[in-house]
């Protein structure tokens, strides 16, 4: 394989790996301060010790979706310097307002919740966490503004062979940087909404004591799941009016179509292949749309048998349905990444910045040791997110990470995570 083969497949293993952190992240999130809202508003024993358990998974997830960030941030720098020389200038502050957000405020936050159980007052406690839910949008928005402008380059002109920004406002309200994120937190909602809904019922498989509690969770999860599916559906279908032409006629197979843009292109830019690899292309939206469809259908017959009682407690084969969706939301994702990022090659910026030209200049030997490095580590740390967010739903809300058992009294503040 040539060196920007090696450097694309090394960005697409680091940057998915990192992604699937994410998009749990973020809906869990989302769930936690609704949960914790409700138990500060109600003093509800049992939405509290929900936002106990469900909230040592997050923490978990987190922990591990920093270390995947700071892998996919290393290789960003050593493998694409051509792209920070030229495009540096726009999206380069992008970039730090996300690394600001999520690297210092929310992480900050998000200690002072763990370590704040029966030490802060209940309102600051809750308040604490909704600046971590509002800062994780945030960081995941200016992601979105520094990809869209990628996608699109608005607001911008090239001055002495680089970008220099020109209209700030243009960047931030980028159609292909608001709509993808949309899409992205209705997807990251049905993943957490999913995810909830599945360790439930394996809990309520096993037959376990704590039925209310996973009863409430299971249909916290199941209602949460059909409307962010629609919505979900609805901000991708916008979004085909601001897709790069080539894409969607590679997408619906328009020879034709992909023939004269292949020509148009070729005049505009000069000689060159300007059609995006097509099996990938194809296969990414294609499995996308087909597991939106198996999650769909799930979420509808979830929606009818959630109010009884009688199914959500016994009706197994549901529940072996329900767990064995936990992994589909992040399938779909990651195939809409693939779509969305492969269906725009030869660009790195369209139109202006082509990939082969925003590599580095490394050696195919010093790539390789790179992808073979980085790769290892994100498998490495995906193995071990999946292990110990599997432990720690299995062993249920017995054994708190983020703070004492509600019904254990606290004389002396107790350092527990």
């Amino acid at each position: 394989m040539e060196t920007l083969d090696l450097a694309r497949l090394q960005f697409a293993l680091t940057s998915g790996a990192h992604f699937l952190f994410v998009a749990l992240t973020l809906g869990l999130a989302t769930l936690l301060a609704i949960m914790q809202t409700r138990a500060t508003l109600t003093r509800s024993d049992v939405h509290m010790r929900m936002t106990r358990f469900w909230g040592r998974l997050y923490v978990i997830n987190y922990a591990m979706g920093i270390l995947t960030g700071l892998v996919m941030e290393f290789q960003l720098g050593m493998a694409w310097s051509g792209l920070t020389h030229f495009a540096g200038n726009v999206f380069g502050a992008s970039l730090a307002m996300e690394t600001l957000v999520a690297f210092f405020i929310e992480s900050t936050f998000l200690g002072l919740w763990i370590f704040g159980w029966d030490r802060l007052n209940r309102w600051v406690h809750l308040g604490v966490f909704w600046v971590v839910t509002i800062t994780a949008y945030a960081s995941a928005y200016w992601i979105l503004v520094a990809n869209g402008f990628l996608q699109n380059p608005v607001g911008a002109e090239v001055v002495d062979g680089s970008l220099r920004l020109t209209d700030a406002t243009a960047v931030l309200v980028n159609p292909e940087a608001l709509l993808p994120f949309g899409h992205v937190l209705s997807g990251a909602m049905v993943t957490a909404g999913f995810f909830l809904a599945g360790v439930s019922a394996y809990h309520l498989r096993r037959g376990t004591a704590e039925v209310e509690f996973f009863r409430r969770s299971l249909r916290i999860g199941v209602f949460t799941t059909l409307p962010a599916l629609l919505v979900n559906a609805a901000l991708g279908g916008v979004q085909f009016s601001f897709v790069q032409p080539m894409k969607t006629a590679v997408f619906g197979g328009r020879d034709a179509d992909v023939a004269r843009l292949q020509a148009e292109a070729a005049a505009l830019h000069g000689p060159g292949d300007y059609v995006p690899p097509i099996l990938p292309t194809q296969l990414g939206a294609m499995i996308m749309l087909i597991v939106f469809t198996v999650l769909l259908a799930v979420s509808g017959l979830s929606v009818l048998l959630a109010p009884f009682r009688r199914a959500v407690l016994g009706a197994r084969l549901w529940h072996l349905l329900l767990i064995a969706m936990i992994p589909l939301p992040f399938v779909s994702m990651i195939a809409g990444w693939v779509f969305r990022e492969v269906g725009r090659q030869p660009w790195m910026v369209e139109g202006l910045l082509k990939t082969e030209d925003a590599l580095s200049d490394l050696s195919p030997g010093t790539m390789v040791f790179s992808l073979i490095t980085l790769a290892t580590l994100s498998v490495l740390l995906m193995t071990l997110n999946t292990w110990f967010v599997a432990r720690s739903a299995r062993q249920g809300p017995e054994k708190p990470v983020t703070g004492p058992a509600p019904a254990e009294p606290v004389r002396v503040p107790v350092l527990t995570f």
